[in-house]
């Protein structure tokens, strides 16, 4: 541990980090690891923010062999120097090719190939030295030239990082180290927007060239959030190894360990924060390794100890997006349980394939897990030997943004506040002030394709919403029996003293709104019917208010009694 006082928010250049009276936690301890045993290729995946930049500059500055005696410096006294003089002796001995693709991202594939050049060029650009050796031929001079010149075209571009390792290899005579950094923020960016496919081949090829029996190559190592193997990105890799959230191999070098965490926070000055350090930044389990979000630990101490959703605050939440955007019964239930600190079981699929999130529960669930929204606490076996997992909600900075994310996907920004009114209205028994607000939320803020096509699973969505509002007052059940049938939906009150809620829904087609005061009636006459009341009297519920609701495209009718 550093003896500086000055916490390093933002900070992920190494160099920097040393030089300028930072706090810091020494994980040099992962460059003895790669000294003992590395992989050819080695892909370590972690959510962002949790030091993987940081480490990879770390890596840089100690092998590079620029500057070598000048980065000598940055590690004296930290845990690789005082392993021994046998690690020491393979400081500032290999060329090193470092690369950073958290910035490569862009709307359309076009405009990625733009930042690839950019982004190549300015790689290049570092070794324009090499233009002046003698080295290279002729032909590899011009392809450097168009590098440079941002002229070269796309099969050039895919070739880059090989042909960037020739070069040096050549120029030095000493097979270079390969560090990519985020290398699939690319790809996260395609999904997102639309030209997935384009992306991955271009990527596949990228990689390939450079990863695949180049012997040119010393050994590389890769970051980033997820393991994109089922696209056949690294299909044809037989040198990788892959160290995901699941894996005991290196688990304790991203992120901080409870002991690093309690170290940073005594020499902060901070210690008796601990307690409310832990309860909402720790959680996260890498392996056999109980981890601290490292950028929520270091906001929170430079904010003056004030508690607050750091992370989640950093960047766009597109994978809790998907989660959200089709919220049906069964799903609705899974988040519940996760909000009230329950597990949810799924297969433990790690070859990701964001083509399938919205298609597959289990892909999501898992590339929550890698993205960091959840934590496994538990990985077992089935009889057929098959991996599962269960999954929870890692601590309260996530759940109190989980929280937040949900609403503000069923009601945007002054959504919320229209969300409680209802929820006012519709257990007061004020049934005009409840479907006035129902109407407000279908009119603003549903689509009219959701509205037409599936109000029942919009309708799930929604109760979700005011679950979450009722904070504890109220308990939602669904298609549960009570009395001759099954209600849609009904509130249990926490306590007998607040009323219950009893709600039945009918739907007709979107060009049959006339229908709607009709079937309103009609399911309120159901509740009445089937005594759907009952199991809410059988808790001694005194007051309880029944609603009949009709949908017909984003028109609603209700009574109310």
């Amino acid at each position: 541990m550093s003896q500086a006082k000055i916490m390093p928010v933002g900070i992920d250049d190494f160099k920097k980090l040393c030089r300028e009276n930072y706090l810091f936690v020494d994980k040099t301890r992962f460059i003895k690891e790669l000294i003992d045993g590395h992989s050819g290729v080695t892909l370590i995946t972690r959510p962002r923010r949790f030091g993987k930049t940081l480490t990879m500059s770390m890596v840089r500055y100690f092998f590079d062999l620029d500057n070598a005696a000048e980065n000598r410096s940055l590690f004296q006294g930290l845990d690789i120097d005082k392993a021994g003089e046998r690690y020491m002796t393979e400081q500032g001995t290999r060329p090193v090719v470092f690369i950073s693709l958290k910035d490569v991202q862009e709307a359309t594939f076009a405009a990625l190939t733009d930042r690839w050049r950019g982004t190549l060029s300015g790689l290049y650009g570092q070794f324009r030295y090499l233009l002046k050796g003698e080295a290279l031929a002729p032909e590899e001079i011009a392809y450097f030239q168009r590098m440079l010149e941002k002229s070269a075209n796309i099969v050039e571009m895919q070739d880059s990082l090989k042909q960037l390792t020739l070069f040096l290899a050549k120029h030095y005579r000493q097979r270079p180290l390969l560090l990519i950094d985020e290398y699939d923020a690319p790809i996260i960016a395609a999904w997102e927007h639309g030209y997935y496919k384009e992306c991955i081949g271009f990527m596949k090829r990228l990689l390939g060239a450079a990863l695949k029996s180049n012997e040119y190559l010393d050994f590389a190592l890769l970051t980033g959030v997820s393991r994109v193997s089922k696209e056949s990105i690294f299909s044809d890799l037989n040198n990788l190894d892959v160290c995901s959230v699941l894996t005991k191999k290196y688990s304790d070098i991203l992120g901080f360990t409870e002991t690093e965490t309690e170290e940073l926070m005594a020499r902060s000055g901070v210690a008796s924060k601990m307690p409310e350090v832990k309860a909402w930044y720790d959680g996260y389990q890498f392996g056999n390794t109980e981890i601290y979000n490292p950028w929520s630990v270091i906001r929170y101490v430079a904010s003056g100890c004030e508690v607050a959703p750091y992370w989640l605050n950093t960047s766009g939440n597109v994978i809790l997006k998907a989660l959200l955007e089709r919220v049906d019964y069964r799903r609705q239930r899974e988040l519940e349980g996760l909000l009230k600190g329950k597990a949810v079981i799924t297969p433990a699929n790690e070859n990701t394939v964001y083509a399938d999130i919205h298609q597959s529960r289990d892909a999501l669930f898992m590339m929550l897990l890698t993205t960091g929204y959840l934590k496994a606490v538990d990985l077992w076996l089935d009889e057929w030997s098959n991996r599962w997992l269960n999954l929870q909600i890692p601590n309260k900075e996530i759940s109190i943004a989980l929280r937040a994310e949900i609403l503000q996907n069923i009601a945007p920004q002054q959504g919320e506040t229209l969300l409680r009114e209802m929820l006012i209205a519709m257990t007061g028994g004020d049934v005009k002030e409840f479907a006035a607000c129902l109407r407000e939320i279908l009119r603003d803020f549903v689509s009219y394709h959701d509205a037409a096509g599936e109000p029942e699973n919009f309708y799930h969505g929604l109760m979700l919403g005011l679950t979450l509002l009722l904070d504890g007052k109220y308990r939602l059940e669904s298609n549960r029996e009570s009395g001759y049938g099954r209600f849609d939906l009904a509130f249990f009150p926490a306590q007998n003293t607040y009323p219950g809620v009893i709600l039945e829904l009918k739907a007709a087609k979107a060009d049959e709104a006339d229908k709607l005061p009709e079937l309103a009636k009609d399911a309120l006459a159901q509740i009445a019917a089937k005594e759907y009341v009952a199991s809410l009297r059988l808790q001694n519920v005194n007051t309880i208010w029944r609603y009949g609701i009709a949908f017909a495209g984003k028109r609603v009718e209700m009574v109310g009694e």
